[in-house]
């Protein structure tokens, strides 16, 4: 697993350089293969349920899935990119929101009040804690900052499959709650907008955007829920 989110961490930092007005999301999907490849990994994303790319690529409104293309980041413009790496028969999972050259206060507040909710929630990932601490964590620092939680997707397991349970939402669910052991591998992800909390899936099958057209931000981090707190295993 640190193989693995390893090499999304350094495919992350690769993009955090390239990201500048004038180059395409194609070419961003382009270098982040390569990246990945040659670090003896394979995309987790390309093919998934037919997925046509290695990274996904969210821009503005878009929320998450976004498929990579010929569109050309401008100025102001904020991109989530979602990196998945298959590396040794286990796979890393990691996001992060990056402005496009100077954004506005506004887009830089909602970035960091959505990095903050997923560090609020990593905070209480440890053994004997419940998955709902950390969805509560990520709900209650986000909606104190006066954004919303996507409430249709969630965060998840992760280790041989990209998706294994248990989920991990953002937000509190009623009911009984898994109980997090030391050595589970967590994906938390929060999906934070501007506006309401309401998402729509596009045209493509796969772009999810903000229904009213609101900014939206996404970060994610895998992690190894330890003892004593929670080992984040997507850093350089």
């Amino acid at each position: 697993m640190r193989a693995s989110c390893r090499v999304v961490a350094q495919t992350l930092r690769l993009m955090s350089e390239l990201v500048k007005p004038g180059i395409t999301t194609q070419e961003l999907d382009t270098a982040a293969e390569e990246l990945i490849t040659s670090n003896g990994g394979a995309p987790s994303f390309k093919g998934y349920r037919g997925f046509p790319a290695s990274i996904c690529a969210s821009v503005n409104s878009g929320v998450v899935h976004g498929i990579p293309g010929s569109r050309r980041l401008e100025e102001g413009d904020i991109i989530s990119i979602d990196v998945g790496v298959l590396k040794d028969g286990y796979h890393g999972d990691g996001a992060a929101t990056f402005g496009v050259g100077k954004i506005s206060q506004a887009a830089a507040k909602l970035l960091e009040a959505t990095r903050s909710g997923l560090m609020a929630g990593i905070e209480k990932a440890l053994a004997g804690s419940r998955i709902v601490d950390i969805s509560r964590a990520i709900q209650d620092t986000v909606e104190a900052g006066g954004y919303s939680v996507v409430t249709d997707l969630v965060g998840h397991g992760i280790g041989r499959q990209m998706h294994e349970e248990p989920q991990v939402p953002n937000f509190v669910v009623p009911g009984d709650s898994p109980v997090l052991a030391s050595g589970m591998t967590l994906a938390v992800e929060p999906m934070v907008n501007s506006g309401g909390s309401e998402v729509k899936i596009e045209g493509d099958g796969w772009t999810v955007v903000t229904r009213d057209g609101s900014l939206s931000a996404h970060f994610e981090h895998t992690i190894a829920i330890r003892a004593d707190g929670a080992e984040i295993l997507t850093l350089v």
